[in-house]
């Protein structure tokens, strides 16, 4: 029964509500939490990726076969609370993936994808409902940035200062809880599996 035609209130759901997220990433402790919540982040994309086609002529007639995946990349807002501060946060997680600014000719370090992923530790979206449990949970695998962006000034704008980053990762994992934040990716109607979606089937 649709989530608006329901009487009982025991019964009653709702979609899921944009606003209701949380995002943790490891390398970024959150000075409030164990668990490393972003109580600071103001938006995030949800991964997603896109399939290559190729296509096959014969006559007038063309036929489409899908090819590579290609996740794509996330970006996520960030208000910068002074503690922790986020300028400082980033710009040292980036220091630590190996990037060294030009200094003498025998500087030769340069970044690498481990010490990109390792600075910035495993990266967590999840989707929740109105009581804080878990909806969705999604997991960026091998997560890196790709770009940081500071914000802007301005003399006559009393905003909060805004950051904002872009991860790329190679894919991501999904697991879909039932409406009551219980149970595995199998709890959800439509689901399919014991596992959280795209993960490993060993």
């Amino acid at each position: 029964m649709p989530f608006w035609t329901e009487t009982d209130a025991s019964l009653i759901s709702e979609p899921k509500r944009k606003f209701r997220f949380t995002v943790q990433i490891d390398g970024i402790e959150s000075g409030e939490s164990s668990a490393n919540v972003m109580w600071y982040a103001k938006g995030a994309t949800k991964p997603s990726f896109s399939i290559a086609t190729t296509e096959h002529k014969y006559l007038n007639h063309t036929f489409y076969y899908p090819g590579s995946v290609t996740w794509n990349e996330v970006e996520i807002k960030l208000v910068d609370p002074v503690d922790p501060d986020m300028t400082a946060t980033l710009s040292d997680i980036v220091v630590a993936a190996g990037y060294v600014i030009p200094g003498t000719p025998d500087q030769r370090s340069t970044l690498a994808k481990g010490g990109a992923v390792g600075s910035l530790g495993q990266v967590t979206i999840n989707q929740i409902n109105a009581n804080g449990d878990n909806l969705e949970q999604w997991v960026l695998k091998n997560a890196f940035i790709t770009d940081i962006n500071y914000g802007d000034l301005e003399y006559g704008a009393d905003e909060i200062n805004e950051l904002s980053i872009k991860l790329r990762y190679d894919w991501a994992t999904c697991e879909v809880f039932s409406a009551n934040g219980s149970g595995g990716s199998s709890a959800a109607n439509g689901a399919k599996g014991n596992g959280p979606f795209f993960g490993s089937t060993s």
